[in-house]
């Protein structure tokens, strides 16, 4: 994406709906820039009247107007500041905002392809960064342009001579501040990039702080911490030095460019064409002129990064989603709930071996059917595809012989349960956590979705039952706890299909005996695909498919796949010979 075309899109998408609040900005600035260039005009007859002349009528005069200059000056700034950093929090959220939207509506597909550390970076650091381009860059281009020209023209009117040599300045310091620009851009996206991958460990840390003390491998995840931080500290470190070097290189400037002017203004005011006030107004409005100058010499460094973070971000809030709804479909009518997988083959990526291969399936209606096999084979992918977290490369899957994929999504969604082995649960309230099945649910609703879970037993017991806060992920909770409050929540959402993904794959003996009555009632006249390797758990399944190798290689009931199928007897005799 080109730098034109990126500015012509924050302007259209982000800015242009503020241009009433800038014009206002634009006001201040004006005043500002009147104020700045009035400070220096008024010493000239300050010196000259006053001090040279001792002209009396305007020693009081002139000091209030020097006063009200620098109170205006003081005001208008505070107010374009202050307009301009609530635009910028605007855009910043509306940023923000468009990111999470897209992220959330992203396939399933692009988000397990995704760093979440990285992500993350780019919510908070280059949205920073981006609405630094719209925000500091609109403010700092209206008040330093503005007073700027206000400056070079009472330079102009005190002595056009001194007024070309001081113009020298601006180019050089432009130059000096595009070469550190470009550096600067480079590091600070290699800088980013490494606080993604810091973020991302940071967060593994968090998850796998447990794992990390059994296997006793302290010193070795702080070693790992400090290579990384060591890597970001040498990014920030090279990105300050650079940042440090303007400044010398403009203090350089500034004394070689004085030095001149003092030089050649002394041969003028010997000659008589300067006076001591003019040369005094000249260098005050030179020296007020020495911020403005040096904030737009820089202001690139802010354009560039702005725009290198537009550039990561953009992208995102552009992705475009295959698999979304479609409001010209018809909503799918469920009868029966039989769902039927028509020659259907999928690959994660198009370089990749086939996942799935030629799958046939027939999933019976407000039956129970199990997928058996071995790690790998692609039974959970055969249940990502259902609810269309995926799209096959080719096949058809039919629900009630009415294709999923000519119906609309939400429709589709709507009808189905999943309860998976990674329990997903939010840092929030148990109720909330159960009412994510059906937020229009009563208290009462939510109490007999976990009494028929049996979660009510053990939600009684914590501090503030249904209000009480679990933490991350559920941590304060058993793995156990966290699988009933699964199945409560797909309890309360009643749908008519149920995906059971190792639901009873974190229970102990005792909890699953419990879980296994909240399922019965949960599948109970519902069409259910279950995964399970507890063979035991899906004995009475009303049908049982062997997956090997993206295949299947046998189907039926269990007394039948005993007698037929060598891979299911030699699973099923492995688990009784275990227990």
């Amino acid at each position: 994406m080109k730098d034109t075309e990126i500015l012509i899109r924050l302007y259209k998408d982000y800015t242009q709906k503020y241009l009433n609040k800038i014009f206002i900005a634009l006001i201040f600035a004006i005043i500002l820039a009147g104020s700045t260039s009035s400070i220096a005009y008024l010493l000239d007859p300050a010196i000259e009247r006053i001090f040279l002349n001792k002209d009396t009528t305007l020693i009081l005069l002139i000091p209030c107007l020097i006063v009200i200059a620098f109170a205006a000056k003081g005001i208008s700034l505070y107010g374009a500041k202050v307009i301009m950093i609530r635009i910028s929090e605007e855009i910043r959220k509306s940023l923000r905002m468009d990111m999470m939207k897209a992220l959330i509506k992203a396939d399933t597909n692009f988000i397990d392809k995704k760093h979440s550390g990285k992500i993350i970076t780019n919510i908070i650091n280059d949205v920073n960064y981006m609405t630094g381009l719209v925000g500091v860059a609109i403010l700092n281009l209206l008040k330093d342009t503005l007073t700027l020209i206000g400056l070079m023209s009472v330079m102009f009117y005190q002595n056009w001579k001194l007024s070309l040599i001081a113009i020298i300045m601006i180019p050089l310091a432009s130059f000096f501040a595009h070469s550190l620009g470009r550096r600067i851009t480079k590091v600070t996206m290699q800088a980013m990039d490494q606080a993604g991958l810091v973020n991302t460990y940071l967060m593994e840390i968090f998850k796998n702080h447990k794992l990390i003390k059994i296997f006793q491998k302290e010193s070795y995840e702080t070693a790992r911490a400090d290579e990384g931080m060591k890597v970001l500290m040498d990014k920030g470190k090279k990105l300050n030095e650079i940042y440090a070097r303007s400044s010398p290189i403009m203090e350089v400037l500034t004394g070689f460019m004085i030095a001149i002017l003092i030089f050649y203004s002394g041969k003028l005011i010997i000659d008589d064409e300067l006076g001591i006030g003019n040369f005094f107004s000249f260098l005050a409005a030179m020296m007020l002129a020495y911020q403005p100058v040096r904030s737009l010499a820089t202001l690139n460094i802010t354009i560039n990064q702005g725009l290198a973070a537009a550039r990561r971000i953009l992208p995102i809030i552009d992705l475009k989603v295959k698999i979304s709804e479609n409001n010209n479909l018809d909503k799918i009518n469920l009868n029966q709930g039989k769902i039927e997988f028509d020659k259907i083959n999928f690959t994660y990526n198009q370089e990749d071996k086939k996942v799935l291969q030629d799958i046939n399936l027939l999933i019976l209606g407000g039956k129970m059917t199990s997928l058996v096999g071995h790690s790998g084979a692609g039974k959970s992918t055969i249940l990502n595809l259902i609810p269309r977290f995926y799209e096959p490369q080719s096949g058809d899957i039919k629900i009630d012989d009415q294709s999923i994929y000519s119906k609309k999504l939400s429709s589709l969604r709507n009808n189905i349960s999943l309860v998976s082995q990674e329990t997903t649960l939010f840092d929030d309230t148990v109720l909330n956590n159960i009412k994510y099945g059906n937020l229009d649910a009563t208290e009462e609703q939510v109490e007999e979705a976990a009494k028929l879970s049996h979660s009510a037993e053990f939600i009684n017991r914590l501090p503030k039952k249904y209000n009480t806060l679990i933490g991350e992920n559920g941590i304060r909770l058993s793995g156990g706890e966290k699988q009933r409050l699964s199945i409560a929540r797909a309890i309360l959402k009643k749908s008519k299909i149920i995906l059971l993904d190792e639901a009873t794959s974190s229970l102990d003996a005792e909890t699953e005996e419990k879980i296994q009555d909240a399922i019965s009632y949960l599948t109970k006249g519902r069409t259910t695909l279950v995964i399970a390797h507890r063979l035991s758990t899906i004995l009475n399944s009303d049908k049982i498919y062997v997956i090997d190798n993206g295949k299947v290689i046998g189907e039926g009931k269990h007394e039948d796949l005993i007698k037929n199928s060598e891979t299911y007897k030699n699973f099923y005799e492995k688990q009784i010979q275990k227990n």
